[in-house]
């Protein structure tokens, strides 16, 4: 990190004037110190919110998005000790460079899904494992979201229909039907 100094020639100069021009200097002094301090808190408060997220998201970072663990920003906060509202701001546009790829910190955030025995996974993970199983179907007959739902549920998932609609749809994968005569249209006759 680059440390922010205020000019030694600038507090000297305070040194040697006199009236409100020393007045009106030291005024600028406090505000280049208060702004020094202020970056430097910000600066702390941002990696301290980064360490957390990347001790939380080990998962994702060894495996990917099947990994990702269910996180909120109010659990960051309570780690960190801030406000919740400190952690969204301080990870709206920033990024994090992985070894997976670079990621908005707003990614790592996820809610939680129940699972069948009474744990928890990442609806971000829920998604990953929706991805798997349609690019892993028989294009010729390819899975309802009721199949998805039922198939998600043998994982040990619970989701509503609706809920794995809406995880196909913000994967851009098209329903059932739509794959089915993209598959046709694809296999010559």
């Amino acid at each position: 990190d680059p440390a922010l100094k205020i000019n030694r020639a600038y507090s000297d100069l305070i040194k040697s004037t006199r009236g409100q021009d020393r007045d009106y200097l030291r005024e600028q002094l406090k505000e280049a110190q208060w702004l020094i301090s202020s970056l430097e808190l910000r600066n702390h408060t941002l990696r301290s919110v980064i360490h957390a997220i990347v001790q939380r998201q080990a998962g994702f970072l060894e495996h990917g998005d099947v990994g990702m663990q269910p996180l909120l920003q109010k659990e960051v906060a309570e780690l960190v000790e801030v406000h919740e509202s400190t952690v969204s701001r301080a990870t709206t546009g920033k990024y994090l460079h992985t070894p997976r790829g670079t990621f908005e910190l707003k990614y790592f955030f996820s809610v939680a899904i129940a699972t069948r025995d009474g744990g928890e996974i990442s609806a971000t993970s829920v998604r990953a494992r929706l991805d798997q199983l349609i690019r892993s179907e028989d294009p010729r007959r390819p899975l309802s979201d009721q199949a998805l739902v039922e198939a998600l549920e043998n994982d040990g998932l619970l989701l509503a229909r609706r809920t794995v609609a809406k995880y196909r749809e913000q994967l851009g994968i098209p329903n059932s039907s739509q794959r089915r005569r993209a598959a046709a249209r694809a296999t010559p006759g």
